[in-house]
């Protein structure tokens, strides 16, 4: 299950850092949340699968993180995830939001300051 919690969380980093236009709050998306937002996205991002649902995961986890807390707890969630499991392809990982229709204004990588994600 690490194996797959990781990639998702290095495609919810790409979300949640869209997400920074939305106002503060306590952070209501754990872990588990971003996981099943993100299930779809795994084999995609292992090499292992076509795109398939995930953009629909990635779309409805951005829509769900409503507050600056939720979208920082969703960074924390992605990096964690992202520095214990292996066969992730980052440059698609990365590239998920923009596959998906969501724009950035920013690069999203690992080592992304969530306490700056707005």
């Amino acid at each position: 299950m690490a194996g797959t919690i990781k990639p998702m969380f290095v495609v919810l980093i790409a979300v949640v850092s869209i997400m920074s236009v939305v106002p503060e709050g306590e952070a209501a998306i754990g872990c588990g949340t971003v996981v099943s937002y993100l299930n779809s996205c795994f084999p995609y991002v292992t090499g292992t699968g076509a795109l398939g649902g995930c953009c629909k995961g990635i779309k409805d986890l951005y829509a769900a993180a409503q507050t600056t807390a939720d979208r920082q707890s969703v960074c924390d969630c992605l990096k964690d995830l992202a520095a214990s499991t292996t066969g992730v392809d980052l440059g698609k990982a990365a590239g998920l939001p923009s596959q998906c229709g969501l724009n950035i204004p920013y690069k999203i990588i690992p080592s992304t300051d969530c306490s700056k994600v707005q």
